[in-house]
């Protein structure tokens, strides 16, 4: 039976997102949460808890940037020129937290400074994101082949939505992962911080969830068409599900179960997003098929990521396994 290969590419793509999002939200929650700790050892105590990662957490980006420019080159071909001005924000806001991250340490006179850039990069980066993804599901026009839309299309109300869910979303993964990482006052704080958010990440799930079917016909139709429904409606079941472990581990003061909870709402809603995305790669007009490379150059580089993407999983979770449990705040990653 012959491959389909644009559909397995695709997966690979969605999947590079997906380990990007959950592993680098929670520490681009971190430092939005950043302000709103203590300066100096509350601050040291949380920014240690994600040192040792926090730089191989953005290979999967740019695994999926890349692999969508080789494997789907119409598709980046099209999203790019619609989305210039989110993405170069948010790599720039990448670029200051990632500086902000090392000079800290190096420059005690400063460091509020390079507090303030790690907060600003981190909320930039999190806030173009949803703008990103906001003016990807509201649909890209495309006339042959090209991006046919003006510079602002990617600014509106529903843009601005998505934006606000994403920042909301990592802070409750950050809050998370520090009541996973941390202890005493710092652990205290993010408790306080997630409750919030939770209900918060509920209610901006709830407003783009309803939002969302009525910007596309298709997506009416996945989610409230018969038979469809049927096959849809165990994911805000689950939702529900993992919210109430979620609530519940932040009522009992557990450690493990809200980060957990957190990961899998993320995992949740982006499966959410593929039923309604699925089979395009660009909404409304280009498929996944319309989008890839040719077949031959989709096997080339496959044979080279079933290599490569093992390698970065085996390294991904060995690193994890190394800096497990708590992170003991008298010591340092610097």
């Amino acid at each position: 039976m012959e491959l389909d290969l644009p559909l397995i590419w695709s997966f690979l793509i969605a999947f590079s997102v997906l380990a990007y999002v959950l592993l680098d939200g929670f520490d681009l929650g971190i430092g939005i949460l950043f302000p709103f700790f203590n300066k100096g050892a509350e601050r040291d105590y949380a920014m240690n808890t994600i040192a040792p990662v926090w730089d191989g957490n953005e290979t999967w980006l740019v695994l999926g940037g890349g692999g969508l420019f080789a494997v789907f080159p119409l598709a980046y071909a099209v999203v790019l020129p619609a989305l210039y001005a989110p993405l170069t924000i948010m790599l720039l806001g990448l670029v200051f937290r990632g500086v902000a991250f090392e000079y800290r340490w190096r420059s005690r006179n400063s460091q509020a400074k390079w507090d303030l850039a790690f907060f600003g990069g981190s909320l930039a980066a999190a806030f173009c994101q949803g703008l990103a993804l906001g003016a990807l599901v509201q649909g890209i026009e495309i006339v042959d082949r090209a991006y046919a839309g003006g510079w602002w299309n990617w600014l509106t109300p529903f843009s601005l939505m998505t934006g606000v869910s994403v920042v909301i979303g990592y802070v409750l993964l950050g809050s998370t992962w520090l009541v996973l990482k941390t202890s005493g006052p710092v652990q205290d704080k993010a408790y306080d911080f997630a409750k919030p958010a939770l209900w918060s990440f509920l209610g901006v799930i709830l407003v783009v969830s309803l939002w969302t079917p009525f910007l596309n016909p298709v997506f009416m139709s996945r989610w409230f068409a018969v038979p469809q429904i049927f096959y849809t409606a165990p994911v805000p079941v689950f939702v529900c599900v993992a919210a109430l472990v979620l609530f519940r581990g932040l009522k009992e003061k557990r450690d493990g179960s809200p980060f957990m909870a957190s990961v899998t709402l993320f995992i949740l809603t982006y499966v959410g997003l593929g039923i309604s995305f699925f089979p395009y790669m660009v909404p409304p007009g280009l498929t996944i098929w319309q989008a890839a490379a040719p077949d031959e150059s989709l096997a080339f580089l496959l044979a080279g990521t079933a290599v490569l993407v093992p390698l970065i999983l085996i390294y991904t979770s060995y690193s994890y396994w190394v800096f497990r449990g708590k992170v003991d705040p008298g010591e340092g990653y610097h």
